[in-house]
């Protein structure tokens, strides 16, 4: 749920929102329909409340993505997010339905026939675990977006190929044994193994939401089809800032075959 507002609260304070919107959403969906929206063939595992099954599904097969939604009791996970006039945002989240290690399991084969495995920190640890399990079974890359951050198993950070925080992610990730490339807003991204500044487009910023979604998908896609890391990296920027340029996140992810920005 999307809220325009002027300014963020103070204290005690009610503000007015100019404008309001309602979409799906979520890390690991927006993700899976911005890697769709570059040409990717992609499987996305969720859990939604039984009665949002129907339509999701729907939507997502629209988008040319394959949906394995465990249904739950619990609501389907939401978010409240305050946009301001220079388009920062603030979030937050309801955790809702929760995916199980079980679920992971009827998931298997879309994990173990990827190129590449995408977690995220908005679904219990012990379902990225199951998930980096099967994957490493199977040879296949881990891209990890540390979002929300919070401390990291070293059984499964030792899994990862690449990470991809933003700088305050960054910082409660610490050494890793693998690749990070952090997102720096509108300066674009780094590579920390080499400290090289991969800049972004200029844009005027409209909303940040789902720009780090879309920046680790078009990533993960690039790197997918085996494209240097660098160039990898340029392309997720120009997404990311073509995506901050638009309202909301469905609306914003960019497709390559109408590429503005995005080469």
């Amino acid at each position: 749920m999307f809220f325009d507002v002027p300014r963020f609260h103070s204290g005690g304070e009610t503000i007015h929102a100019t404008g309001f919107h309602e979409e799906w959403g979520g890390k690991g969906f927006n993700q899976a329909i911005a890697a769709a929206r570059q040409d990717a063939s992609v499987s996305f595992l969720g859990a939604v409340s039984s009665s949002d099954v129907k339509p999701l599904k729907e939507f997502c097969s629209k988008e040319g993505v394959r949906a394995v939604l465990a249904a739950k009791k619990n609501a389907t996970a939401s978010a409240a997010i305050l946009t301001d006039g220079t388009g920062e945002t603030r979030v937050t989240v309801y955790a809702g339905a929760e995916l199980t290690p079980k679920d992971v399991d009827g998931f298997a084969e879309a994990i173990a026939t990827a190129d590449i495995l995408l977690l995220n920190n908005e679904v219990p640890e012990e379902v990225n675990l199951r998930a980096s399990e099967i994957a490493v079974e199977h040879g296949v890359r881990i891209v990890f977006n540390p979002a929300p951050a919070r401390p990291q198993p070293l059984e499964l950070v030792s899994r990862v190929f690449l990470f991809t925080p933003n700088e305050f992610e960054e910082r409660e990730l610490g050494e890793v044994p693998c690749e990070v490339v952090t997102t720096l807003g509108a300066k674009g991204c780094r590579i920390r193994s080499t400290g090289e500044v991969i800049p972004a487009p200029r844009v005027r910023a409209v909303d940040s939401t789902g720009a780090g979604d879309t920046f680790t998908a078009v990533l993960a896609v690039r790197l997918a089809e085996g494209a240097p890391l660098h160039d990898a990296c340029a392309a997720a920027c120009a997404a990311a800032a073509e995506s901050v340029a638009v309202c909301h996140v469905m609306s914003s992810i960019p497709r390559r075959s109408v590429p503005r920005l995005l080469k």
